[in-house]
């Protein structure tokens, strides 16, 4: 079978991708699945290649995010654990809950690039379930206020504008029942 990309190599590498256009399934060869960089090769021979390798090949492929901008860049550590972003890289593991937010320039462009998206769209525990998925709604519909305003459809943003009032309302009223705090637009 030849590569789908070039069409002039053997296909060596089987890809599939999983997005919110569905499922993409590519047939390529080293050097295509190289520019992807979805698969690690080392010397001109296909090898079988570990997580902590992949992700060690991700994080450390430079992205407009990472790069020092002029000088010497100083070292990002989590304040909570000390976990610095090199260690980061080399290991393939976050040290704790904190490092999300410590590293998070970093790491968006990185779960973009693997995952496709930095938003979490999986399963949702049943007793958070709620709360957050009223809050995802919420988003939603920000986006589609914001759409509204700039094609001048005032009277649909007006709509949104009142269905979101009543949704943070709600979650608020759900929020302080539960005993958290709400934190929807901040």
């Amino acid at each position: 079978m030849l590569c789908e990309d070039c069409g002039r190599n053997r296909a060596v590498v089987h890809i599939t991708q999983i997005g919110p256009d569905g499922k993409i399934e590519k047939n390529l060869c080293e050097k295509c699945a190289a520019k992807y960089g979805e698969f690690l090769m080392e010397n001109q021979r296909q090898r079988n290649v570990s997580m902590n390798d992949f992700l060690k090949g991700v994080f450390s492929a430079p992205t407009k995010e990472t790069k020092p901008q002029g000088g010497a860049a100083t070292e990002l550590v989590c304040p909570n654990c000390g976990m610095s972003y090199r260690d980061f890289q080399q290991t393939g593991k976050i040290g704790c809950s904190v490092c999300y937010a410590t590293f998070r320039r970093q790491l968006e462009p990185l779960l973009r690039r693997i995952h496709g998206s930095s938003t979490h769209s999986g399963k949702i525990p049943h007793r958070t379930g709620g709360t957050l998925e009223m809050k995802h709604t919420i988003e939603s519909l920000r986006k589609s206020l914001k759409e509204c305003v700039a094609q001048e459809e005032y009277e649909k943003a007006a709509e949104l504008r009142d269905k979101i009032r009543l949704l943070e309302h709600e979650l608020a009223e759900k929020e302080n029942a539960e005993g958290g705090e709400s934190h929807v637009g901040q």
